[in-house]
């Protein structure tokens, strides 16, 4: 895959005064959740993050950096085990960038809108060295309506006393996936990921004899928008159309017990992922990029 290409996105035409960027804190709240709120769809996991830690460092796991002008927050930059900006024009990608390097490499993976993130490791590149896979296009596609697919009646929320059922499979999404175990350096992080999702009820399966054919999760979710990640289906299994109605079930679920869209993103270039999402009834809504670290 091509290396990003150059960012060239304009500085807005109303930059004046004073400007840069400070670390944001439980007070800045309701102003970050404003600048979100122009686009909760798109921004539905920072959204998550900020709803779930109340911008408490203590829950971040990190720091969240806000962009002004004139006294105004106009871009984000949330900044713990993923690197992830929000609404960021050339202006608060070189602070953002500048931030990132003098803070330290500390995170595994940056994503989210395209511009942004490739502007972003256009500059963090020379100083944190190369990357283990660069995603530069990754359709960004949402539905607000349920599947014209059948459903699989089979799909269903996972049960806590599945955890040590359904671990091996999420493991085997997340290595496929993203290129290295999730449980490198101690399992247990992971592990306590996996059941959290299940404890919130946020994980769906179909699991027969004992196997984990199709599974899913609800990675994110506010009340504006939920975002649907590792999806698995069993090797020896596909090619039957599980994914397809076992994601209908899934975009159902999701509508009825947590928001009115359901989103995610995936690669350009895994073009089977991408005809089961339309055919379930995915529409691009926006262009995602993932540097993974």
């Amino acid at each position: 895959m091509r290396g990003p290409a150059p960012y060239a996105a304009p500085v807005p035409t109303t930059l004046r005064g004073r400007q840069g960027i400070r670390l944001l804190g439980p007070a800045d709240r309701a102003q970050v959740e404003g600048l979100l709120a122009r686009d909760p769809v798109t921004n539905v996991f920072v959204a998550d993050r900020v709803a779930s830690t109340g911008l408490d460092q203590r829950w971040l796991g990190g720091r969240i950096y806000g962009y002004l002008e004139d006294g105004e927050l106009t871009a984000l930059c949330h900044h713990a085990a993923n690197l992830v900006p929000v609404r960021a024009h050339r202006a608060a990608v070189e602070a953002f960038a500048e931030r990132a390097v003098s803070d330290g490499r500390s995170c595994s993976s940056l994503f989210g809108p395209q511009d942004a993130v490739l502007g972003l490791w256009e500059r963090l590149q020379p100083q944190w060295g190369a990357a283990r896979s660069v995603r530069a296009d990754q359709p960004f596609q949402c539905m607000r309506a349920p599947s014209a697919v059948e459903p699989d009646p089979a799909v269903r929320v996972v049960r806590l006393d599945e955890l040590d059922l359904v671990y091996p499979a999420s493991v085997a999404m997340f290595t496929e996936e993203m290129g290295v175990s999730p449980e490198v350096g101690g399992a247990d992080a992971y592990r306590a990921r996996v059941a959290q999702l299940i404890s919130q009820g946020r994980m769906f399966a179909r699991i027969e004899d004992g196997r984990v054919l199709f599974k899913a999760e609800v990675g994110a979710a506010t009340a504006a928008s939920c975002q649907v990640q590792s999806v698995f289906v069993d090797r020896a299994e596909r090619g039957r159309g599980l994914a397809t109605q076992g994601m209908a079930s899934v975009v159902a679920a999701a509508l009825r017990d947590w928001a009115p869209a359901v989103t995610l993103y995936v690669n350009a270039d895994n073009l089977a992922a991408r005809r089961v999402y339309d055919k379930v009834g995915f529409v691009r809504t926006a262009t995602f990029a993932t540097v993974l670290l």
